[in-house]
């Protein structure tokens, strides 16, 4: 026991420098995304209201347009658990087990389920964190600008971004790109495989969630309904990369 308590340390150590330009990465991400959305709010919202009023008129280009920034932010955020599929597959799983680093961590003081468990854990917090404050502040928005801005609810870059469908969907892109790291072993294949399989979920929950308007009305119970589905479907692919892993390990 005494043997592997500094393992824990060191691996976390060792796996945050070894990904750390994704972290920055992800970071600049969440804090352009934030920023962008806190401009809409504090800035371009307002000046809609003044410019609804009458007499009132402004001019802006298709950059700065309310609707335009918050639409192209409602994509970027339901479509970025794709990025986040691809990079677990490619960099996170499937480049060390095709390079032989994996095994080789196996060998010495890691254990192969501590090894995955400490890369998904590493991974998930940051993901989590982020989403997070991304969907708490893209709802907040969305809400309270709602009277400036020509969306519903029900399109697919308001309905995933707004609550916890976001946050589930990048914990199973995460788990989704393990698990194809883990099956296929290399680099490119993992990346595209989980690339694609969470772009399939992704849209196959465009069309999943629209039937349930019938015993389900509003947006809450039906974000609610879609976001449980995604965290079955990570349960299921976080179980198969363990059993996965198992088989390769043996």
């Amino acid at each position: 026991m005494t043997a592997l308590a500094p393992a824990r340390p060191a691996t976390l150590r060792t796996l945050l420098r070894l990904h750390r330009p994704a972290l920055l990465l992800w970071t600049a991400f969440v804090l352009l995304a934030a920023g962008a959305l806190l401009w809409v709010h504090r800035s371009a919202a307002p000046r809609d209201r003044v410019c609804r009023r009458p007499g009132g008129w402004c001019t802006y280009t298709a950059f700065t347009d309310t609707d335009n920034v918050m639409n192209f932010l409602g994509e970027a955020l339901s479509y970025a658990p794709c990025a986040v599929a691809a990079w677990a597959g490619a960099a996170l799983i499937g480049r060390e087990l095709e390079s032989g680093t994996a095994h080789l961590a196996w060998t010495q003081a890691v254990t192969p389920v501590r090894w995955l468990t400490a890369k998904l854990t590493t991974a998930a917090l940051p993901l989590l964190a982020g989403t997070t404050v991304l969907a708490l502040a893209y709802g907040t928005v969305w809400s309270a600008d709602r009277d400036v801005l020509v969306t519903d609810w029900t399109w697919d870059r308001v309905f995933v971004p707004r609550g916890p469908l976001l946050p589930a969907l990048a914990l199973c892109a995460l788990a989704l790109g393990a698990l194809a790291g883990l099956a296929l072993r290399r680099t490119l294949p993992a990346l595209a495989t989980a690339c694609a399989a969470t772009l399939a979920l992704r849209l196959y929950l465009r069309e999943l969630w629209r039937p349930l308007r019938g015993p389900l009305t509003g947006f809450w119970p039906l974000h609610l309904a879609a976001t449980g589905i995604v965290l079955a479907v990570t349960a299921a692919a976080t179980a198969a990369t363990y059993a996965v892993l198992h088989r390769r390990a043996a």
